[in-house]
């Protein structure tokens, strides 16, 4: 009886692992910094927790930023409307996202256009945290 309450137990704990790992948005990125970037994508990371784009970009200085986008896991990028081919290295895309707080090249995808102007959601942990000012003047 007992090692069946142990394996039940450590069941219940791996299980919940991936859960008590997993990061706050706030803890990694700032809601309050949007950030654009266009640029020439170098690789995709199509994994979970989290798929990653990598941006190759030009900064103001004129020289190549390498920048690191976050996305949400692939079962949420799925039900977005993403596949694992949506977006492919060469594909010139343009990122709205927030950016990190420990880093200016790195940040959380809220959208991503491609080059023929389709907008997929980023997935993000986050929605689009702004104030909806027009549902506020509708209830004054």
């Amino acid at each position: 009886m007992l090692s069946k309450v142990f394996v039940l137990i450590s069941a219940v704990l791996i299980c919940a692992a991936p859960i008590l790992a997993h990061h706050p948005f706030t803890a990694e990125y700032d809601w309050k910094k949007p950030v654009t970037v266009s640029g020439t994508v170098s690789k995709v990371d199509w994994s979970n927790p989290h798929a990653h784009i990598y941006l190759d970009a030009k900064g103001t200085d004129g020289k190549t930023q390498n920048w690191t986008f976050e996305l949400g896991g692939s079962s949420a990028l799925t039900r977005a409307g993403w596949a694992k081919d949506t977006v492919k290295t060469g594909d010139t895309v343009t990122v709205d996202a927030w950016l990190s707080r420990n880093s200016n090249t790195v940040g959380n995808a809220k959208s991503v256009t491609l080059s023929n102007g389709r907008e997929l959601s980023g997935a993000s942990s986050i929605s689009d945290p702004k104030p909806d000012t027009k549902a506020k003047a509708a209830t004054k």
